[in-house]
């Protein structure tokens, strides 16, 4: 099966929105279903190739399927390296909109996203804006950009990431987000 989607994992999540998607090096990810994953362990991943389905949301079994019901419940109270804090969202989004649709509305996100790494990462707060961009929403993601931008002109790399940090936690804070990973 040749994916239509390479960055929407079969299981709901968002490539665009991952750490390792947004590498800068040799080992960068290309997406859950790009030709370098295709190989590799998701046992999520190739059930649903097996079936002949993108998506899990999408077969014929997924309302009684135990393996994609446990990747479910576990995602509400636990991350990777990766925050599965919007799965059930994503996958209702899909579900209800399709995935063209969810893609669309990821690129905006990783449009966000491209902006706080390219103008506010001191190094070290990739996986930080990788969660907030999945998390929050997309105007009070631009808000907080537009925001720091507009507070950190004349601040150093650092500054501006503690800036943009600050802002989207007051967000955070205010909309009950978790930004950062549960272990």
């Amino acid at each position: 099966m040749k994916p239509s989607y390479v960055e929407v994992g079969a299981c709901g999540l968002s490539c665009r929105l991952c750490p390792a998607y947004n590498r800068e090096t040799s080992s960068r990810c290309e997406g859950c279903k790009s030709p370098g994953r295709m190989g590799a362990a998701c046992s999520i991943l190739r059930c649903a190739f097996k079936r002949g389905v993108e998506f899990c949301g999408f077969c014929n079994e997924n309302t009684s399927c135990e393996k994609w019901r446990r990747h479910r419940e576990a995602s509400k109270t636990g991350d990777s390296f990766v925050s599965y804090q919007a799965l059930e969202q994503n996958i209702a989004t899909i579900q209800k909109a399709g995935i063209a649709e969810f893609e669309k509305q990821q690129k905006t996100r990783e449009q966000l996203l491209q902006a706080m790494l390219t103008e506010f990462n001191d190094g070290r707060s990739k996986s930080f804006f990788c969660i907030a961009a999945a998390v929050m929403k997309p105007e009070e993601l631009e808000a907080a950009l537009n925001e720091a931008r507009a507070k950190s002109a004349a601040l150093d790399a650092k500054g501006k990431s503690e800036m943009l940090h600050y802002l989207l936690n007051c967000v955070a804070d205010k909309k009950n987000y978790l930004l950062k990973l549960r272990k």
